[in-house]
């Protein structure tokens, strides 16, 4: 280890404690390296989860299987991560401090290689990029990506072919059993990649104890924003930042997917959000951007190392208490104080508290020219997502059952074509893997609810949920199928109200609005309102969806067709094109409860 890279771990704390960390890939990989070095400094003995991907690392730490976790977010010679922002961003963590590592690659391969000898050089993408100078300079040798760079250790060593290479670290060539035939192959010696370390937002044990550099100056914080693309949109955020003293160190632009004319800015700011300079520059910021999203404050590597104290010595220890019951019979999806505010990520497209969203589509997709239709009129009147129904669970084993994966395509298709991300039901355990490839959000239908191994499925999947609530069930009963999901290491679930069966009969169910606050009161979750199957009359539609939002909901699943009276299924509670657009314009006049 550099003492670079020894100096940006930290203090050490008392010996005989156990730190849990997650990472991307397997031992041997350069975030494992950065992790053993950090636990070893803190003094702590070191239990590495290798995780499959970037969202795998945040799953595993927000279902308790990990106390920290790492991600890479920037690197000198490559540039921005942008899967391990996108992470960052996309769920609620707590980030505590960036680490910055020295890059040492080297060229490995099993005992005998030579580089003249080589034909293939496997490496992690990034790292691809990072030795694109010193890979030009070899002569018929192809470059293959692999998950990460102990991976392709691992793999180099396991063919025991002389003519393929890795690049690696040092660590993974002892690991392995590979030998060096070149080292310092970077495109810039000073190569460096910044990770950042996170908790959970509810850490406990040895995780919770981390407190923030208590100067701002030595504090970071990043942000991800969206803006119009017009002369001076961008300059306006950053005379903002500049206005109110804070210097921004890293800005990288995206084009924001599913929107058109704007684009997406990663943005790392010295300082953080508890001062209110900051506090001040994101209540401008939010006036001239289209989307603002803070991703966290962290120490940065300037840092001073923290000393952490050895409790008191207590001589007269108290009488045992006896282990009380849980207070919550919910632990993941009730709301405490340290929850952030409910918000769930699909894409760009942002569902919680601060923004009311709405999803349009058909009950099933039933051709190619019906729900390409669809998308593209629902999308014109303000969509941000399409569903529609490619598996239809039904009542009569005669009605029309959807087009299977046919159907998925097509939906795909559609939401390719238009940008939206898509909101398909998934019925059966052999249906998640394949469903969750093609799908944005996986839908639990009501009569799944309490499916409670499909439960289990889908909250393994790095894909957002959205579960309704069943036909019959209670609130505590929705809630209890959202801890399913969320004990899995999925926290990206969206509660559905959709209606219960009642004593009524004048409507298909009885749409139970007085969900909406009750859940918002009692999870932090965000919650979203299918009027469509809540009274089954499309004249009705309209002044539910126009209630759900008074009420607090974070969005509404409507059904749309382009001509309902032709559709296969549900076709008494579709709305026409018309028909949504007007409710689109309605929803506007109704304010957003925040």
């Amino acid at each position: 280890m550099t003492s670079a890279n020894a100096a940006a771990t930290g203090e050490p704390p008392p010996q005989n404690l156990t730190l849990s960390a997650a990472f991307e890939g397997i031992e041997g990989s350069y975030s494992h390296a950065v992790l053993s070095a950090y636990a070893a400094r803190r003094g702590v003995t070191f239990v590495p989860l290798g995780c499959s991907s970037f969202r795998g690392v945040a799953h595993a730490v927000l279902a308790g299987k990990a106390d920290l976790g790492l991600l890479p977010v920037d690197n000198a010679i490559a540039g921005t991560i942008r899967e391990g922002y996108d992470a960052l961003a996309e769920y609620e963590l707590d980030l505590l401090a960036e680490i910055t590592w020295r890059m040492d690659h080297r060229l490995l391969g099993v005992p005998g290689a030579t580089i003249d000898g080589l034909r293939e050089i496997d490496s992690h993408p990034v790292v691809l990029a990072e030795c694109g100078r010193f890979l030009g300079s070899l002569v018929e040798v192809r470059r293959v990506p692999v998950p990460d760079t102990g991976v392709a250790a691992r793999d180099v060593a396991a063919a025991g072919d002389a003519s393929r290479g890795a690049i690696a670290s040092s660590d993974a060539g002892r690991r392995f059993g590979l030998v060096e035939l070149a080292n310092t192959i970077a495109d810039h010696p000073d190569n460096f990649t910044r990770f950042v370390l996170f908790r959970a937002p509810d850490a406990r044990g040895l995780a919770a104890d981390f407190e923030p550099a208590q100067n701002f100056a030595d504090r970071k914080t990043s942000l991800v924003f969206a803006v119009a693309d017009i002369p001076g949109a961008l300059g306006r955020c950053l005379s903002i930042l500049g206005a109110h003293g804070l210097n921004v160190s890293k800005l990288d632009s995206k084009t924001r997917l599913g929107t058109s004319g704007q684009s997406s800015f990663y943005v790392d700011v010295d300082g953080d959000v508890r001062d209110e300079r900051f506090a001040e520059a994101l209540r401008a910021l939010r006036d001239v951007t289209v989307a603002l999203h803070v991703i966290g404050s962290y120490d940065a590597s300037s840092a001073a190392a923290r000393v952490r104290r050895a409790p008191a010595v207590v001589i007269d220890a108290a009488p045992a208490v006896a282990p009380q019951p849980a207070k919550h019979a919910f632990p993941k999806v009730t709301r405490r104080e340290h929850h952030g505010k409910a918000r769930v990520r699909v894409g760009d497209v942002v569902v919680g508290d601060g923004h009311f969203v709405v999803v349009g589509g058909p009950c099933s997709v039933e051709s190619r020219e019906q729900i390409l239709a669809t998308a593209e009129a629902v999308a014109a009147s303000g969509a941000v997502m399409l569903r529609g129904g490619a598996f239809k669970p039904r009542t009569s084993p005669y009605a029309f059952q959807g087009l299977g994966w046919d159907g998925v395509a097509l939906l795909a298709e559609a939401g390719r074509a238009t940008g939206l991300p898509i909101v398909s039901e998934v019925m059966s355990v052999e249906q998640v893997e394949r469903m969750a490839a093609s799908v944005d959000v996986l839908q639990i239908g009501a009569r799944n609810m309490q499916n409670f191994d499909l439960l289990k499925a889908v909250g393994k999947t790095d894909r957002p949920i959205l579960l309704k609530r069943g036909m019959a069930a209670s609130i505590d009963e929705l809630l209890s199928a959202a801890e399913y999901i969320l004990a899995e290491g999925n926290p990206n679930v969206i509660l559905c109200e959709r209606g219960i069966r009642t004593f009524e009969t004048a409507t298909r169910n009885t749409l139970d609005l007085s969900a909406i606050p009750v859940l918002r009161e009692r999870t932090h979750l965000p919650v979203m309102v299918d009027p469509s199957h809540g009274v089954g009359v499309r004249r009705w539609i309209a002044p539910l969806c126009r209630a759900a939002k008074a009420v607090g909901a974070h969005g509404l699943l409507i059904e749309v067709h382009p001509n309902p009276s032709e559709a296969k299924s549900d076709a008494d509670q579709a709305l026409t094109f018309g028909d949504f657009a007007q409710v689109m314009r309605e929803l506007k006049d109704v304010p957003l409860v925040h």
